[in-house]
C-alpha cells in the first residue's frame, strides 16, 4: 500500500492457454485501480466503492476483432481481510506461442464517475516476442481497445464533504507479466496512483507511485512536490524509514507483563500471556494467581494445598490416593521401599554392617534405574523389580548409563468436578476450512466467535485433518486434493511439505508431542503410519483390517493410540499402543459413520461422533460402558475437546458447535461469515499438558523411531532401512 503496487497470480491456468493470456493486464488492473496510491484530493476503487461492485469489460483486439469479455463480482472485505472476487471470461484472444515473452509499457488511464456508475475506456498495445526460431526472434506489436464499466451502490452513511472528482487519471507503470509452467500460475504486477488528469499525457514519475521509493517495508512513502518523498517507519518499528526494525517491547520493558506472564514479541506489537495457574486482572496485563482450592478440586476426603500457579492434593490420615481420589485405607509400600526400611532397620541378620548396600528408590517408591553402592563405588543398572542387569556394571566412581523401566505416574487433573479444569490462556480452535485453517480463541469454555481469523491459506487445497504441537507452536494438516501432509508455524511463515509420496487419501493426523512422531491414517490405502515430525523415519503401523480408517488421536501421556473406521459394513473404534501392540477393538455395536475422535487428557475420557447415528458419545477407554451426550444432531466431521465442552464441527449447518459434555446440552454454535465445508478441528493450548513418557527424553535411547507405551517404550526401525544401523527392541 505504500507504493501502490498491485499482485494478482491465477491459479490452475493451462499451458495452452497461459502465455496468451499475460496481456490481459485489464485482469489485474482492476486491483491496482482499487488500491492505487493517492494523491491529495483523489479517492482509488476502494476508497470510493468499498470493494463492493460489479465490473464488465470488453477488450477487443483490433487485429483481426476479435472480443473477450470479462465479468467480474467484488464482494467487498470478508472477515478475515480478504477482498473476495468472482470472475468470469468469455471469448477468444490471440494465440502466443509457448515460450514467447510480452511486453506492456507504462499507461495512463481516464475514470469518469457518475453516480453509482464508473466508466474507462482506452486503446493500448503490447509487443510480443517469440522463441527465436533460425538465429531469429520475432516481434510484434499487437493495439488493443477495451472499455469497461463498474456498477455499486454509494454508501448512505458517508457524510463526508469531499465528493469525487468527475474524471481521475490511473497513472500504470512497472508493468510485469510471466506465466510459470511448472506451477500453472498466471501472474501481473503493475504500480499505480490516481491523480489529476494531465494534459500531457505524461505519468507522474514520484517514487511513491513507481514503487522505486527504496523505504523499508515496515515504512510508509510520503509523496511531496515533484519527485521528493520521505520515509516514515510504521507505529512499532524504529528507524530512518530506510531501514525500519521491530521495537521489541518485552525487552525495552521487561516489566510490561508483570512476573506471572510470558512477554510474547509480535512485529510492531507485543502481547502478554499468563502463566498457567494465573489469569489477567482488570487492567488486562497483571496475571494473578489462581487459588484452584476455591473451586473445590480435591477429593472430599484430602487436603488441597494451593501454590502460585498451581495447587496439590494430598489424601488425609486413613486413606491413600492421589487426592482427585481417595479411598479407605493406608498407602501400601513399594517393593523397594519394604528393602529399604528392612535393611535400615535390621539388616539381614541383626545390626546392619556398616558397609552394606541400601537399594535407592525414587520420590514413587520405583526402583532408581541406577544403582550404586556407597562403600565401594560400583554402579549397575537394575529392572523394575530391582535385579542386576548383566553387563552394566561399572567401576568405582562411573554411572553407567541406565534407562528407566518404570513409566512415571501421569499427573491426571481433577475429574470429580471437570468444569473446573485449568484453562492455560491463549487457548483457541483451529479448523481446516477447504482452502484455509481459521482459529477460534477461547475464554474460559466459551468461544470469541468476534475475533475468529483464518490462520492461513492454501488456496486450492482440501484441508482434512488438523493437529497441534503445543511444544514448538506448529500447525499440521493433511491435504487430499493433492495428497500430501504439512505444517506451519502458528507464528507464520511459509507452509512447508513433510510427505509428499505414497500417500492417496490422508485424512486423520495426530501428534506424540513428547515423543516427536507424527501419525495419520490414509482411507485409500487403508492403513494408518507414523514417522518423526519432520517426515523422516516412516513405518506403516496397520494396512490389515482397515476399510476406512478416519480420525486418529493420540495419548502420549499412556502410551496409547485411538483411531476409527467407518466401514459401512462394520464400523468401529480401535486402539492399541503407540508402537502397535496390542491392537484391539473398543467399541463395534451401534456405530454409524464415526467420523470424528478426541481424547481429553485431564478427564480421561475418550469422545466420538457419529453421522450414522446423530450422536455424541464418551467413554473411559479403561472402563466398560459409555454415555450419550447428545442425541439428533444433523451430520458431524470432526471433534474436539476443551475444559468441560466438546467442540464439532458439522456439514449441514457450516457451523463449529459447542457441547457441555457434563449436562449434555448444545451451548453455543460458531458459523464462519464465509462458509464452505468444515472439516477437522483440535484445540491449540498456549501450554503443553503437563506429563512426560519414555521418548521424551533422549529418543528414549533409541537410534530411530521411539514409540511410547503403557509403562514404557518401544525402538523402532522406519521402513525400507536397507543399509541403515537401526536397532529394533522394547
Amino acid at each position: 500500500m505504500n507504493h501502490g503496487r498491485a499482485y494478482t497470480a491465477i491459479s490452475t491456468i493451462p499451458e495452452a492457454l497461459g502465455v496468451s493470456l499475460l496481456p490481459l493486464v485489464p485482469i489485474g488492473g482492476v486491483i491496482g485501480w482499487m488500491f492505487a496510491v493517492e494523491q491529495q484530493g483523489y479517492k482509488n476503487g476502494f476508497s470510493i466503492t468499498g470493494g463492493e461492485f460489479t465490473r464488465q469489460a470488453e477488450v477487443t483486439f483490433l487485429n483481426n476483432n476479435e472480443k473477450l469479455t470479462i465479468k467480474q463480482k467484488f464482494s467487498g472485505i470478508d472477515e478475515h481481510g480478504h477482498l473476495t472476487i468472482d470472475t468470469q471470461l468469455e471469448g477468444k484472444v490471440p494465440e502466443i506461442p509457448f515460450g514467447s515473452s510480452v511486453q506492456i509499457e507504462p499507461y495512463i488511464e481516464l475514470y469518469h464517475s457518475s453516480s453509482s456508475v464508473i466508466t474507462s475506456s482506452s486503446t493500448r498495445q503490447y509487443t510480443v516476442t517469440e522463441p527465436e526460431r533460425d538465429g531469429v526472434s520475432p516481434t510484434y506489436t499487437v493495439p488493443y481497445q477495451w472499455r469497461q464499466t463498474i456498477s455499486f451502490d454509494e454508501c448512505i452513511h458517508d457524510d463526508s464533504h469531499h465528493p469525487v472528482s468527475a474524471t481521475q487519471q490511473l497513472s500504470v507503470d512497472s508493468v510485469f507479466v510471466l506465466y510459470n509452467r511448472d506451477e500453472q500460475i498466471l501472474r501481473y504486477a503493475m504500480s499505480n496512483s490516481i491523480g489529476p488528469v494531465d494534459g500531457s499525457g505524461e505519468i507522474s514519475h514520484n517514487p511513491c507511485y513507481t514503487g522505486t521509493h527504496g523505504c523499508d517495508t515496515n515504512a510508509v512513502c510520503r509523496p511531496g512536490t515533484g519527485n521528493k518523498f520521505t520515509c516514515e517507519c510504521s507505529v512499532g518499528f524504529r528507524g530512518d524509514g530506510r531501514t525500519c526494525y521491530d521495537i521489541d517491547e518485552c525487552l525495552e520493558q521487561p516489566t510490561v507483563c508483570g512476573s506471572n506472564a510470558l512477554c510474547n514479541n509480535q512485529p510492531g506489537t507485543f502481547r502478554c500471556e499468563c502463566l498457567e495457574g494465573y489469569q489477567f486482572s482488570a487492567d488486562g496485563r497483571t496475571c494473578v494467581d489462581v487459588d484452584e482450592c476455591q473451586l473445590s478440586r480435591c477429593h472430599p476426603d484430602a487436603f488441597c494445598y494451593n501454590t502460585p500457579g498451581s495447587f496439590s492434593c494430598q489424601c488425609k490420615a486413613g486413606f491413600r490416593g492421589d487426592g482427585f481420589q481417595c479411598v479407605p485405607g493406608e498407602l501400601e509400600k513399594t517393593k523397594c521401599q519394604r528393602e529399604q526400611e528392612q535393611i535400615v532397620a535390621f539388616g539381614p541378620r541383626g545390626p546392619r554392617p556398616v558397609d552394606q548396600f541400601i537399594p535407592q528408590c525414587d520420590m514413587y517408591g520405583n526402583y532408581l534405574p541406577t544403582q550404586c553402592h556407597s562403600s565401594t563405588g560400583y554402579c549397575w543398572c537394575v529392572d523394575r523389580d530391582g535385579n542386576e542387569i548383566d553387563g552394566t556394571r561399572s567401576g568405582p566412581g562411573i554411572r553407567p548409563p541406565c534407562l528407566s523401566t518404570v513409566a512415571p505416574p501421569v499427573v491426571v487433573g481433577p475429574s470429580v468436578k471437570p468444569d473446573t479444569i485449568p484453562l492455560p490462556p491463549g487457548t483457541h480452535l483451529l479448523i481446516a476450512q477447504s482452502g484455509k485453517i481459521d482459529h477460534v480463541p477461547l475464554e474460559g469454555n466459551d468461544m470469541r466467535k468476534l475475533d475468529a481469523k483464518a490462520l492461513l491459506y492454501v488456496p486450492d487445497k482440501v484441508l482434512i485433518g488438523v493437529a497441534y504441537d503445543c511444544l514448538e507452536k506448529m500447525v499440521y494438516w493433511t491435504d487430499i486434493s493433492s495428497p500430501s501432509i504439512s505444517r506451519a508455524s502458528l507464528g507464520g511463515g511459509e507452509p512447508v511439505f513433510i510427505i509428499k509420496t505414497d500417500l492417496e487419501s490422508p485424512e486423520g493426523i495426530a501428534l506424540d508431542h513428547l515423543g516427536r512422531t507424527i501419525f495419520w491414517t490414509d482411507s485409500q490405502l487403508d492403513r494408518i503410519e507414523v514417522a518423526r515430525l519432520d517426515g523422516t523415519q516412516r513405518r506403516i503401523l496397520f494396512d490389515t483390517d482397515l476399510v476406512n480408517p478416519r480420525a486418529i488421536v493420540a495419548d502420549p501421556m499412556r502410551g496409547n493410540l485411538y483411531w476409527t473406521d467407518w466401514n459401512r459394513e462394520a464400523p468401529k473404534i480401535e486402539t492399541s499402543y503407540m508402537d502397535g501392540t496390542n491392537r484391539r477393538i473398543l467399541v463395534k455395536d451401534d456405530l454409524g459413520l464415526p467420523n470424528g475422535l478426541t481424547f481429553d487428557t485431564y478427564s480421561s475420557l475418550l469422545c466420538w461422533v457419529d453421522a450414522g447415528t446423530r450422536r455424541v458419545e464418551c467413554m473411559d477407554p479403561n472402563q466398560f460402558g459409555r454415555r450419550k451426550i447428545l442425541e439428533e444432531i444433523q451430520y458431524p466431521f470432526s471433534v474436539t475437546s476443551y475444559g468441560k465442552n466438546l467442540f464439532y464441527t458439522d456439514w449441514k449447518r457450516d457451523a463449529v458447535v459447542a457441547v457441555d459434555r457434563t449436562i449434555s446440552k448444545e451451548n453455543d454454535n460458531f458459523q464462519p461469515h464465509k462458509r464452505t465445508r468444515l472439516y477437522g478441528i483440535t484445540t491449540a493450548l498456549a501450554q503443553c499438558p503437563q506429563g512426560h513418557n519414555y521418548c521424551s527424553v533422549n529418543n528414549g535411547g533409541c537410534t530411530h523411531l521411539c514409540l511410547a507405551t503403557p509403562g514404557g517404550r518401544s525402538c523402532r526401525c522406519p521402513d525400507n532401512t536397507i543399509g541403515v544401523d537401526c536397532i529394533e527392541r522394547n
